[in-house]
């Protein structure tokens, strides 16, 4: 029995080695908008969001693995009653953090196990964000520092680099901010015996 991500996120597989298990990245075929959109026509609380696109992913690489233990994850912004997706370019990502300045958002993250095409268990850690204000220029100057890669992020931040600098408060857990709640799973993880209790 193989532990597999099913994920081609580079940072939820690098959390995942540094933590020292030993998995196989095995990426979801889900289309997430698909998935996502009737529960965003009946108005879902973020939080289940992010568990059923989890869970989503997770089934479809179970389905292909079914004698594996497969981890799926998501997560979801949420920031003044809306859901906020990766910015579409530099100039999306300089509207949304002025957006952001001086308030607080969440970020919602789910992580799910699923085994013979079905989820056996699931998680969501949520944590709350401040940003200090921000002025246009130093927005500006940030974007151009930090690069494209701030687009592959919900926030188009990256709090393990540059972005930790957007931030005056943080109430969570780092792992749920980076997107793959890492102690729940952890703990899961002993409870099924795939790792040293």
């Amino acid at each position: 029995m193989a532990l597999v991500l099913a994920s081609g996120s580079r940072i939820r597989a690098e959390l995942m080695k540094n933590a020292g298990l030993n998995f196989e990245t095995d990426p979801s075929d889900v289309d997430e908008r698909a998935v996502e959109q009737p529960l965003l026509e009946a108005n879902f609380p973020p939080e289940d969001l992010a568990s059923v696109l989890a869970e989503a992913k997770a089934n479809d690489v179970s389905g292909r693995r079914p004698a594996d233990l497969v981890v799926g994850a998501d997560q979801i912004l949420a920031f003044e009653g809306e859901r906020r997706t990766k910015p579409e370019d530099m100039e999306a990502a300089r509207r949304q953090l002025l957006a952001f300045s001086g308030k607080v958002h969440e970020l919602h993250s789910s992580v799910v196990i699923s085994r013979n095409g079905e989820a056996i268990w699931r998680n969501v850690s949520t944590a709350r964000l401040k940003m200090r204000e921000l002025s246009p220029a130093y927005v500006g100057h940030y974007l151009a520092n930090a690069g494209d890669s701030v687009l592959s992020s919900v926030g188009a931040y990256q709090l393990e680099g540059l972005g930790v600098q957007l931030f005056e408060k943080i109430d969570g857990d780092y792992f749920t901010i980076l997107g793959l709640p890492m102690l729940p799973l952890l703990a899961e993880l002993r409870t099924l015996g795939v790792i040293e209790t």
